[in-house]
């Protein structure tokens, strides 16, 4: 591994701090910023809770002057803070275009534990320059797998199936699609970051994929998540 790279990793692996988020989030998000710059200081997150617990985005917005749209599916939606919206893979532009997200804006977050891999993929005339998804580590770390396209997919809270979301696998071969590269995994949660290729600077060198698996999976006796009833992935 070159130093480049190595430098990379320890970067932020030290920046990681999580003052809101669920690990260190917040803290790398930053420091990622810091290292790419910002062009308006705009941020998309959703589910976001009420705006500040295990948020992506909180530190930034109220520590750091940024400003964005909080979406949340659930009662715990304020709707002035946080707007009460159930985002979909059909409705997430128009909720974009009707809150007035900016074409081009700073970081999106993403954590609706269901069709997380089916919105980002559905975000087609908006360009993020850094995005945060949280997979579903009850998969092999070579397994590009994501639950059947559902628009009305919700995830089974009681019972904590582990019938949602996707693979890392899976947000990074979407991800080269889209022109956006693997730039760091949380090691306490399942969370990763993807910066687009063209707001990286020249001298940046990134670590391959194998160098972000933080999670051990058993060889023998595992088990990847069943299909509900007459589903399918």
């Amino acid at each position: 591994m070159s130093n480049a790279i190595r430098d990379w990793k320890a970067d932020l692996e030290s920046a990681a701090s999580g003052t809101y988020s669920a690990g260190g989030e917040d803290g790398v998000l930053r420091r990622i910023f810091e290292r790419i710059g910002t062009t308006n200081r705009f941020f998309v997150e959703f589910g976001a809770w009420d705006g500040r617990h295990e948020s992506n985005t909180a530190l930034l917005r109220l520590h750091h002057g940024w400003r964005g749209l909080l979406m949340e599916g659930s009662d715990r939606a304020d709707g002035e803070l946080v707007r009460r919206e159930f985002v979909t893979p059909r409705n997430v532009e128009a909720l974009f275009d009707r809150h007035r997200v900016p074409r081009t804006f700073d970081l999106l977050s993403i954590d609706i534990d269901g069709q997380d891999y089916w919105v980002w993929q559905a975000i087609e005339r908006y360009a993020p320059r850094v995005v945060i998804v949280e997979y579903n580590i009850f998969f092999m770390p070579d397994s590009a797998r994501t639950v059947a396209y559902d628009a009305a997919f919700r995830w089974d809270r009681e019972r904590h199936t582990r019938y949602h979301g996707a693979s890392l696998a899976a947000f990074g071969k979407l991800a080269r699609r889209k022109g956006y590269a693997l730039a760091y995994t949380e090691p306490f949660h399942p969370n990763a970051i993807f910066v687009r290729e063209d707001a990286l600077p020249a001298d940046v060198r990134l670590p391959p994929a194998e160098v972000w698996t933080r999670w051990g999976w058993p060889a023998e006796g595992y088990v990847e998540p069943a299909t509900p009833p007459g589903g399918r992935w």
